[in-house]
């Protein structure tokens, strides 16, 4: 099967890269999409299985190759693991990076990204870079090890950090270029003395798909409450989110009006549903397909994006949801405590403070209490906001200047 052309192939190698068939993580999938637009073929490296992924693919062999949208996936044969902290799922980073020295033959590219999450990936990638004298450009998504040492409560001295520590330093320095998604990365880099050529590129929305946007299935339209004032929450479900909070803001509203809607599935969906068991002002709804998420949102009247207080956080967040929300021109309740607040930046919502759901209380009947022209304000802002800073085809070429 051809790949791509010789003439400029990008490959891109992150093991939680989706698309709209297989589920989350599209960033990947939309700068490919812009990059095809500009006369560039793309090869996303990615693995056939993650907690993410909602119809993970069907593999046939060590390396599976697919065309999806003018993209060329190549399908790394993983272990599948039921839980995200399962044991395997340490097991499943080894296989792909190891398998990573072990790619079909592909024609060379102009430049490889490595966007790792665990930043094992990075050593074949660089070795790849190498062997096809090639711009290697590392993508930090998330400030690992440092991200798992919090969230997980793990020592600096456990082997799995050290390794992953220096697999961060090396992809740092042998980068022609580090890109992050985070804003405040570059006070990363400068606090662990890493003089590096650093540029911000953020996640985006993807207009030309967004524009495709699919009515909510009756099954899910029948779960909304049918009038009265919705908090909605709509994506993962982790420890990461922070949901517990928004439950307890939910447990002090004694308003009839207000409802809290939590839609999405992941670790920590059974625990908050006993969380709110006996709480009539809230519900949880399944995961739905990407294009209803627009209708869903649609019939939102605020929504929320809360976080933990961790350090990794002072880089900034970069979380899909919140360009998402922005784009539905819905005003957006943001529980945070670290710094560069996007909302803040937009004035599209209100900020209160991270882990309080005193705060996220006090938020919430603000926002209800605003004239409805003020919320319709926030969000217009939002949505400027993000059509002038954060559509893929601006963010796609910051990195066409990079491989040019």
């Amino acid at each position: 099967m051809k790949i791509c052309s010789e003439q400029k192939c990008i490959w891109i190698i992150n093991e939680y890269a989706g698309s709209p068939e297989h589920g989350l993580h599209f960033r990947h999938y939309s700068l490919a999409r812009e990059f095809i637009r500009h006369g560039y073929n793309v090869v996303i490296i990615s693995a056939s299985y993650s907690h993410l992924l909602r119809n993970p693919p069907r593999t046939r062999g060590w390396f599976t190759k697919e065309i999806i949208d003018g993209i060329s996936y190549i399908w790394v044969k993983v272990p599948s693991y039921d839980r995200s902290h399962s044991p395997v799922r340490l097991l499943k980073w080894l296989v792909f990076s190891a398998s990573l020295f072990f790619l079909p033959r592909l024609p060379r590219p102009q430049a490889i990204i490595v966007a790792p999450t665990a930043t094992y990936p990075i050593l074949p990638a660089y070795f790849l870079s190498r062997k096809n004298h090639c711009r290697f450009i590392v993508e930090i998504k998330d400030v690992w090890p440092q991200t798992i040492m919090e969230l997980a409560n793990v020592s600096k001295f456990h082997p799995l950090i050290v390794s992953m520590a220096w697999m961060e330093k090396f992809g740092i320095e042998k980068a022609c270029k580090v890109t992050s998604n985070l804003p405040n990365y570059g006070n990363y880099l400068r606090e662990k003395g890493m003089d590096t050529d650093f540029e911000y590129i953020p996640n985006g929305v993807d207009f030309h798909e967004i524009s495709e946007n699919e009515p909510l299935r009756p099954s899910v339209e029948k779960l909304l409450p049918s009038t009265g004032f919705i908090i909605g929450y709509a994506g993962t479900l982790g420890c990461a989110n922070a949901l517990d909070y928004l439950i307890g803001a939910a447990s002090q509203i004694t308003n009839p009006d207000i409802h809290f809607v939590i839609v999405g599935k992941g670790q920590e969906k059974k625990r908050l549903e006993r969380l709110a068991a006996g709480l009539k002002n809230v519900s949880f709804l399944p995961n739905i397909p990407k294009k209803q998420v627009p209708s869903l949102l649609a019939r939102f009247d605020v929504c929320y994006i809360g976080w933990n207080v961790l350090n990794i956080y002072n880089y900034g967040v970069a979380a899909n949801k919140i360009f998402e929300y922005m784009y539905a021109e819905k005003p957006v309740l943001h529980s945070y405590s670290n710094g560069f607040d996007l909302i803040k930046e937009a004035e599209c919502g209100i900020t209160v403070e991270a882990e309080n759901p005193n705060a996220i209380a006090e938020g919430i009947l603000r926002l209800y209490e605003f004239p409805e022209k003020k919320r319709r304000e926030m969000g217009r802002n939002g949505k400027k906001f993000v059509m002038e800073n954060h559509s893929y085809e601006k963010l796609a070429n910051k990195y066409i200047k990079i491989f040019e």
